[in-house]
């Protein structure tokens, strides 16, 4: 299996953004901060080097290094890796408010499958839902998870938490107040036998 980690690199294919990631993000200037970067326009590759920050929008992604490629379609491929600390990203949720985020080793996306896919620690949180193993794949397209165990996960399987969801139109439960028993100043003694 392939030891592909988090997704930073998608950040640089911000203009293709998936679907899941708010709209909004997409018209907004891509920043991007490293220690270096090298461009190759004949070949339609950048590197960025140390440090890596991209931001655009509600979007954060850092990594060590961030490898973005464009096809002959103008379909982008990023790949991020990780250094001295795991890759990051952030990014608030298309209509909810809550954010989706994760890390990992290393972080793949694909902009004509809107796919990311996280190698190695991979860990994802979405509101206080959370995936962990060696390898999550999320399609933006179809809102679909896949995880794998691993290796470098602790039991070789995976492990995920989904809380609870209210259904639509239900309002939070509130607490029961305890009943309270009182003596009666009414009640009759029982009949005698």
């Amino acid at each position: 299996m392939k030891n592909r980690h988090l997704f930073v690199a998608f950040a640089l294919l911000l203009q293709t953004m998936p679907a899941v990631a708010e709209k909004a993000d997409r018209d907004k200037p891509i920043h991007i901060d490293a220690d270096r970067v090298e461009i190759d326009d004949a070949k339609k590759i950048n590197t960025f080097y140390g440090n890596v920050v991209l931001t655009q929008g509600t979007l954060v992604i850092k990594a060590d290094k961030a490898v973005v490629t464009q096809d002959a379609a103008g379909n982008r491929h990023a790949t991020a890796y990780s250094g001295e600390h795991p890759v990051y990203f952030r990014q608030k949720r298309e209509g909810y408010d809550e954010y989706i985020e994760g890390e990992g080793d290393r972080g793949e996306y694909d902009s004509k499958t809107d796919t990311v896919e996280l190698f190695g620690n991979a860990h994802v949180k979405r509101g206080k839902d959370t995936v962990k193993g060696n390898y999550i794949s999320y399609n933006s397209n179809t809102d679909f998870f896949r995880s794998e165990g691993g290796a470098k996960t602790p039991t070789g399987r995976v492990h995920a938490v989904i809380q609870p969801k209210k259904k639509e139109g239900q309002k939070a439960s509130s607490p029961v107040s305890p009943a309270i028993i009182r003596p009666s100043d009414t009640l009759e003694s029982p009949p005698q036998q």
